[in-house]
């Protein structure tokens, strides 16, 4: 009988890393009050300081096919940086920056879609929030890769600060009202779909 694998999104809190064991005295996923069952891993990994969708399951074969794959997945995110943004400095990163990585060189990016978020929903207190009536804006962004600290370098790009960074969906699998810590499990097709890659 073929194994039977599980499925679950999780809302990663702020300042917890995407793995369930390591050396580090940090809080790690291991933390969530859920029974989570055996060889359960993180597909993909957000930094400590960032929040939101994270996807969990005992099928080692879905990061292939969700990362290593010939067609990029869409993610999108909820930032919040420091002060107003100008028209300008938005188009700058709808059509692409220049950013540092890995090795010392320079990377322009590809366009992304940005759309500034008026009035964010579901969103949950953080324990860093700043003032309500500090000058800052909150925007989405999709794009279809993730070099490392890829949003919070394009934001630096534009002069700006990254005080908020959430993965809200990556493809039609979203966090809706999930709250930080909060975990749902999903079945396999449902899993597959929404994340719109083949089913095993």
């Amino acid at each position: 009988m073929p194994e039977q694998h599980r499925y679950f999104i999780l809302n990663k809190p702020h300042k917890m890393v995407s793995q369930f064991i390591g050396e580090d005295a940090v809080d790690m996923l291991g933390c969530i009050d859920f029974e989570f069952p055996d060889g359960i891993h993180a597909v993909g990994r957000l930094d400590s300081h960032s929040e939101g969708l994270l996807l969990l399951t005992t099928n080692k074969k879905v990061t292939r096919l969700l990362f290593q794959g010939e067609k990029p997945h869409k993610r999108t995110y909820l930032v919040r940086v420091n002060n107003h943004i100008t028209p300008e400095q938005l188009q700058a990163m709808r059509t692409g920056v220049s950013i540092r990585v890995k090795g010392g060189g320079y990377y322009t990016t590809p366009p992304v879609e940005v759309e500034i978020i008026e009035q964010p929903t579901n969103l949950f207190e953080h324990q860093l929030e700043l003032r309500t009536f500090v000058a800052h804006t909150w925007f989405s962004v999709t794009l279809y890769e993730g070099k490392y600290h890829q949003i919070r370098k394009m934001v630096s790009a534009i002069n700006h600060r990254c005080q908020r960074l959430i993965r809200t969906s990556i493809e039609d699998l979203d966090l809706g009202t999930l709250p930080p810590g909060g975990v749902r499990e999903l079945d396999e097709q449902e899993f597959f779909g929404k994340l719109k890659i083949n089913y095993p």
